[in-house]
């Protein structure tokens, strides 16, 4: 039984697309999806932002995109290893309690309760303030032993706390809490210039 489903020639052409062509000045409808390059970069909490461009724009841009560019030479020779298929960890297959695991992108916004349903016990909370954290931010937090809900003042407290406990001169030199005392400055280093803390 021959398939009804006909067959385009152009490899991801988006048919119906009522989009504009996002090249400056062109008039073609967008039906072409490409990266964008002024937003925001694919990372494993969620797919990065897209542009539409017509064919014509869609070809020039394809002859000119260099996904290696700004990497170092270590960087571009780790991405092109056999290993490297995906530049985050697989999920398992496997049932907790009839559900599987929270994806990694569970910080995401979901005002029809599609997904986030299954896992709202096991998702991570949002700020009372309303603010979004990144999991940088939970990881930064985590380093200075602070809740979500910790605000500016929290972070220097826990900060001057923490080099406190970990500085040489407070340990007669003993240097053994220089990694943890690193990991503190950076996790400060990080939080207080982090939106959610501004």
């Amino acid at each position: 039984m021959a398939s009804d489903r006909s067959h385009d020639r152009f490899h991801g052409r988006v048919r119906g697309s009522r989009r504009p062509c996002n090249y400056p000045g062109c008039n073609e409808t967008g039906e072409f999806r490409a990266p964008n390059p002024y937003g925001q970069a694919a990372s494993p909490n969620g797919p990065g932002d897209y542009q539409y461009l017509c064919l014509d724009h869609v070809r020039e841009f394809n002859a000119g995109y260099n996904w290696f560019d700004g990497m170092t030479m270590e960087e571009i020779l780790e991405a092109q290893s056999p290993l490297n298929v995906w530049p985050s960890e697989t999920r398992a297959f496997r049932a907790t309690a009839g559900a599987d695991s929270p994806p990694k992108w569970a910080d995401f916004k979901d005002p029809l309760d599609a997904i986030s349903a299954r896992f709202r016990e096991r998702m991570p909370k949002e700020r009372a303030d309303g603010q979004i954290l990144s999991p940088q931010d939970r990881s930064a937090l985590k380093t200075l032993g602070l809740g979500v809900d910790a605000d500016r003042r929290a972070l220097r407290s826990a900060y001057s706390e923490k080099v406190r406990a970990y500085h040489p001169d407070k340990n007669g030199g003993n240097r053994s809490y220089e990694k943890a005392l690193q990991d503190v400055i950076a996790a400060y280093t990080h939080l207080k210039t982090s939106p959610a803390f501004i």
